[in-house]
């Protein structure tokens, strides 16, 4: 019983500390002078997807067997398909909500008129998601995820002496990423002047500042983080407990619920800024762990464990780039609205339903 109320608790906890995160990471964006899509991209991203990594690291270089270091390829692989499909579900499901309760406000304002007069019918594309230009460099962000992963499947079928030393491309890889968010500079308006605090909500430790300090800042942002790291692990612990509870294999657990667990963060960051009308930043802060998922845990696998993949690893791997591809495609006819966002979900029931004769 305690390990369901924990899982519950946990779970208030990360949702709460993520709106401390979101909220200090935007700010830390505006005192770096780095644009908004590189605070979801490049800021929100490294420090939610920070705890994964670390997990991984601590797997791979110190896991005494085996099976110990396998978990760490386990959350190389698993992060990116929890990412990929329910993080782009849950967004997409928040998008239809909002969608939805825009809608029915502007018809309770209008007296119950008709509803195909209302701005809220407006396609999902125009008023739910971002611009083509943000559409379309979320999409680039795919292209160079989807390139990497393919190539770190691959390498999970082969075996060949110098394997362990390609670990370092994929650093190099999320160098080079990282470089070019970065060198983006921030946004603008049309007098050229910088507009990213424009819609800014105070710092939670210093409302009253018109402008916090950085120390506040910066202390706010780790705190945050300290706490959703903390408060992720303890979730995951529980959900190990509650597994077997009810009726769930650990190797079920840790290749199906586990993943979802450990991207929890992602996905309260990404609630947490569809609610306050910054889909762009909800998508940037996904499209951006996804990158560090398919990189950093990637490249430590490499370098300290067989990288072999098995046949539950090779069918995350499928079911990832399935939904990629997806997406990509999605994207690239302009329909990318949260139904089809929404849609993504649908991997991975479709992964769990492919999962369950492979580890029997």
């Amino acid at each position: 019983m305690w390990h369901f109320v924990l899982l519950i608790v946990c779970a208030v906890v990360i949702y709460l500390a993520c709106e401390w995160f979101v909220n200090a990471v935007e700010w830390l964006g505006l005192r770096l002078k780095v644009g908004k899509t590189a605070v979801g991209t490049i800021l929100a991203a490294f420090g939610t997807a920070l705890p994964e990594s670390v997990v991984t690291l601590v797997a791979v270089t110190t896991g005494a067997t085996a099976e110990a270091k396998d978990i760490g390829v386990g959350a190389a692989m698993g992060g990116p398909l929890a990412l990929g499909t329910v993080a782009y579900g849950v967004t997409g499901a928040m998008l239809v909500l909002q969608r939805r309760k825009k809608r029915a406000m502007v018809l309770a304002a209008a007296g119950g008129g008709s509803a195909d007069q209302s701005p809220a019918d407006q396609s999902p594309v125009e008023e739910a998601l971002c611009s083509a230009e943000v559409t379309a460099r979320l999409a680039k962000d795919q292209h160079w995820f989807l390139a990497i992963f393919v190539v770190k499947v691959a390498l999970g079928l082969v075996a060949f002496a110098f394997k362990p030393a390609l670990g370092l491309l994929f650093f190099a890889a999320y160098a080079v990423y990282f470089w070019r968010e970065m060198r983006g500079g921030p946004d603008t308006n049309e007098a050229g002047e910088h507009d990213q605090g424009e819609d800014l909500a105070p710092l939670k430790l210093q409302s009253k500042a018109t402008s916090p300090a950085t120390w506040a800042v910066v202390t706010q942002t780790v705190a945050a983080l300290a706490v959703i790291f903390a408060a992720s692990q303890l979730f995951v612990k529980q959900l190990e407990a509650v597994g077997p509870m009810i009726g769930l294999s650990s190797a079920v657990t840790a290749l199906l619920l586990a993943p979802i667990a450990t991207e929890l963060p992602e996905i309260m960051n990404a609630i947490i800024w569809v609610r306050q009308g910054k889909t762009e930043l909800a998508l940037a802060n996904i499209s951006g762990a996804m990158m560090i998922q398919a990189t950093v845990p990637s490249g430590l696998g490499l370098l300290f464990t067989s990288w072999h993949f098995d046949n539950a690893l090779l069918w995350s791997g499928l079911v990832t780039m399935a939904a990629i591809v997806y997406l990509l495609a999605t994207m690239r006819a302009g329909k990318l609205s949260g139904v089809r966002l929404g849609t993504a979900a649908l991997f991975y029931i479709v992964f769990a339903i492919g999962l369950v004769p492979l580890i029997n």
